[in-house]
């Protein structure tokens, strides 16, 4: 079956709640996630809540990369949509579970653009 895109939505549960309220550190990982999945960056636009979250994305030549966090719950939503066949989002995936240290996480993977 061609897609034209594939769209991961993450859950991810019992993570690091430091690293998920640092917008340095979690800019810093969605642009390594995607240059880590061969995405082309192009851009990105983030949020620091008060008292604690951020949501942010990260603009790549493919689609993108997108973050919500609630410290204060362990948790995370991440969707990583990328187009073509060229980009690995499984290999961003991976390193985002790693970074933010999610001990219970799931993946749902949607085809977009089913032609």
């Amino acid at each position: 079956m061609n897609a034209l895109g594939k769209h991961l939505l993450m859950e991810l549960k019992d993570c690091n709640r430091e690293v998920l309220n640092d917008l340095s550190f979690l800019k810093k990982l969605l642009a390594e996630a995607a240059s880590e999945a061969g995405a082309t960056v192009l851009g990105d636009s983030f949020h620091q809540f008060n008292p604690h979250g951020v949501s942010g994305v990260v603009v790549i030549a493919e689609s993108h990369l997108f973050i919500h966090t609630w410290p204060e719950h362990g948790y995370a939503a991440v969707d990583i949509f990328t187009c073509g066949n060229t980009v690995k989002p499984e290999k961003a995936a991976e390193m985002l579970i790693r970074e933010l240290g999610s001990k219970n996480h799931s993946i749902i993977e949607i085809q977009r653009g089913i032609l």
